[in-house]
C-alpha cells in the first residue's frame, strides 16, 4: 500500500494541555481522508504540524514513505504540502493573482513582478479545475466562497500534491459546498490527496473515502465511510449517543419583543441591501430568516444591533424605538447577539478568555466597584461558564482568546450571550464550526431560551437547522422578504422556491 502522509506516534504539548496524544495516521495516496473530532480533539494542531506551522514535541512524519522534518511551510510547500486554513490568510486590497504568488513572484528581464505572466498561469489553472476565478479581481470585491477557491489556487499554483483543508466549508452557502465537493472530486482524479478537517458527518459521507476519528487528542478509530453511518461516526467522535432531533414544546407566544417597520439599509457599497423590510418576532418564539449568503441578512442584524446604520424605516424592542440608539444602549436595552463573524464582531482576540466573557458587563456591579475589577468575582464567572459550555482552553480562564480553536471561540461567545438571557437574543450561525455533541448543546440552550419566553432571532445557512429550531420561517431575497412559513408546515423544496425569489400564493409579507 503507497501511502502519501503517514504520521507516527505523534506528540504535541501545549503548556496545560497535550494536544496530540499518540496520534498515528496514514493516507494512501488519491483519496480523500477525513479528519473527525470534537472542538479542541486535536485536529487543526495536527495538520499544522504537517504543514510545518508546529514542531510535534515527538513522533515521525513521512511523505511519499520518506521520513521528513517540516521546521516550516516553505519545507512543506516544498514537499508538495498545502493548506486552506479555516480563517482564510489573504490581503483583502491585493488582487488574487497578487495574493496567490506571494512569496513565488515570477519576476521579468527588468526584475519586476510579472503579474501578465503569473495571471495567465492562474487563469490555466483556474479553468482546468473549473475553479472560475478571475485573477485581476480585488479580494475585498469577491464572495467567501470565492475567496476560498483562491486559496486552493494557491496550492496547486504551488505544485501541491497533498491538500490540507481546514473546516473548508464553515462560511459556505449550501450551493458553495455542492461545488467545493465537486472540486475536490476533480482533483481527486487528477492523482492529488486530500486531507479534509470537517464536524460535518453529511459531508464526511458525501465525499470521503476513509476517515480517522479523534477524541481529546486520541486516535479513537480510522473507518471506511461508505460502510459506517453518520450516528457511528458521531458516536465515537463524542463517545455517546448523539440526538440529531431538537426537542422542543409547543410554542407559547405572547407579545411582540421586536419590530422591525418599513427598514431599508444601504450596503457598504451604496446599493440597497435591505428593502423596506418588516417583521416581528414575540415572546417564547423562535424565528428563523432562511436565505442563500448575501441577499441583506447581514445588513438586516447589523442595523438592528447597531453596527450599521439604517435608511430608513424603525426598530422597537418591547415597544422602544431603538433605530437611533448606539450599540451599548441597545444591548442594555435587552438585546443579545452571536455574530456572524466571531473574529470582528463577537471577540476582542488579545484578550483573556475570562476579559472576553465580561465585556458587556466589566462596568457593572457584579463584576467592578468604584471603577476597580472585582477579579474573584470575574474569575467564578467565567470558570461557570467554562464548564458548563465545555469551552475548551489550554490555560483556562486565563487563555488568550485568539489561540484557541474556532469552535471553542464560538462557543465563548454563545456562552455569554446566553448566559445574559437577553429579552431578544438575535444568532447569526449559532453551531457554525463547531461538532455535534457541541450543537446538540447549544441548540438545548437555543430552545431553552425560548422556552423561558425571550424572543429569538436565528440566522442560519444550515436549513436542517433552520427547520429544526423556528417556529416560523421568514424567508429573505434580495433584502426583501418573499413568506413567513409555520416550520412544522413546510420544506426544504419549499423554503428553497422561496430563497430564489419565488413568491408561493397565500404567502404573505407581514
Amino acid at each position: 500500500m503507497e501511502y502519501a502522509i503517514e504520521m507516527l506516534n505523534i506528540y504535541k504539548d501545549f503548556p496545560g494541555i497535550r494536544a496530540n496524544d499518540d496520534v498515528t495516521i496514514r493516507v494512501k495516496k488519491g483519496e480523500i481522508h477525513a479528519l473527525l473530532g470534537e472542538n479542541g480533539a486535536g485536529k487543526s494542531t495536527l495538520m499544522s504540524i504537517l504543514f510545518g506551522l508546529y514542531q510535534p514535541t515527538s513522533g515521525i512524519i513521512k511523505v511519499n514513505e520518506k521520513e521528513v522534518k517540516i521546521d516550516n511551510p516553505n519545507i512543506a510547500n516544498d514537499l508538495g504540502i498545502g493548506m486552506v486554513h479555516q480563517h482564510f490568510k489573504l490581503v483583502d486590497c491585493f488582487s488574487v493573482t497578487e495574493n496567490i504568488i506571494l512569496g513565488r513572484e515570477d519576476l521579468t528581464k527588468l526584475k519586476t513582478v510579472d503579474l501578465k505572466k503569473s495571471s495567465i498561469k492562474i487563469k490555466e489553472l483556474s479553468e482546468r479545475y473549473g475553479l472560475s476565478v478571475d485573477p485581476n479581481s480585488k479580494i475585498q470585491d469577491i464572495t467567501v466562497g470565492m475567496q476560498q477557491r483562491v486559496e486552493i489556487l494557491k496550492m496547486l499554483y504551488r505544485n501541491a500534491d497533498i491538500l490540507i483543508f481546514d473546516e473548508p466549508t464553515a462560511v459556505l452557502t449550501p450551493q458553495e459546498i455542492i461545488e467545493l465537493m465537486d472540486i475536490m472530486r476533480e482533483l481527486c482524479k487528477e492523482g492529488k490527496t486530500i486531507l479534509l478537517i470537517t464536524h460535518k458527518l453529511k459531508e464526511i459521507k458525501s465525499v470521503a473515502d476513509r476517515c480517522t476519528v479523534l477524541r481529546r487528542g486520541k486516535v479513537i478509530k480510522t473507518v471506511d465511510v461508505k460502510t459506517t453511518s453518520e450516528k457511528e461516526m458521531a458516536e465515537l467522535m463524542v463517545g455517546r449517543e448523539v440526538d440529531f432531533n431538537v426537542e422542543k414544546p409547543e410554542a407559547k407566544v405572547g407579545e411582540v419583543v421586536l419590530e422591525v417597520k418599513d427598514l431599508t439599509v444601504k450596503s457598504l457599497r451604496g446599493t440597497t441591501a435591505v428593502n423596506n423590510l418588516s417583521l416581528n418576532v414575540s415572546k417564547g418564539e423562535i424565528l428563523g430568516i432562511a436565505g442563500i449568503d448575501g441577499n441583506g441578512q447581514s445588513e438586516l442584524i447589523y442595523a438592528i444591533t447597531g453596527l450599521m446604520k439604517s435608511t430608513s424605516g424603525n426598530i422597537f424592542v418591547n415597544g422602544v424605538d431603538i433605530t437611533k440608539f448606539d450599540v451599548r444602549k441597545r444591548y442594555e436595552s435587552g438585546l443579545g447577539h452571536v455574530p456572524e463573524d466571531r473574529h470582528k464582531h463577537g471577540l476582542v482576540l488579545d484578550f483573556k478568555l475570562k476579559e472576553n466573557f465580561i465585556i458587556h458587563g466589566y462596568n457593572t456591579e457584579s463584576f467592578s466597584k468604584n471603577g476597580i475589577l472585582k477579579f474573584q468575582e470575574i474569575d467564578k464567572y467565567a470558570k461557570r461558564l467554562i464548564e458548563e459550555f465545555d469551552v475548551r482552553s489550554g490555560e483556562g480562564l486565563e487563555t488568550i482568546t485568539r489561540s484557541m480553536s474556532g469552535g471553542n471561540q464560538q462557543k465563548a461567545i454563545i456562552a455569554r450571550e446566553i448566559d445574559r438571557s437577553p429579552d431578544l437574543l438575535i444568532v447569526v450561525q449559532p453551531t457554525r464550526g463547531l461538532d455535534v455533541g457541541a450543537i446538540e448543546y447549544i441548540h438545548k440552550r437555543i430552545v431553552e431560551e425560548r422556552n423561558k419566553g425571550k424572543a429569538v432571532l436565528l440566522v442560519s445557512f444550515e436549513l436542517d437547522e433552520i427547520l429544526g429550531l423556528s417556529d416560523r420561517i421568514a424567508v429573505i431575497y434580495n433584502g426583501e422578504i418573499t413568506g413567513v412559513l409555520d416550520a412544522d408546515k413546510t420544506n426544504e423544496k419549499e423554503l428553497g422556491l422561496l430563497m430564489a425569489g419565488s413568491k408561493i400564493e397565500g404567502v404573505t409579507n407581514e
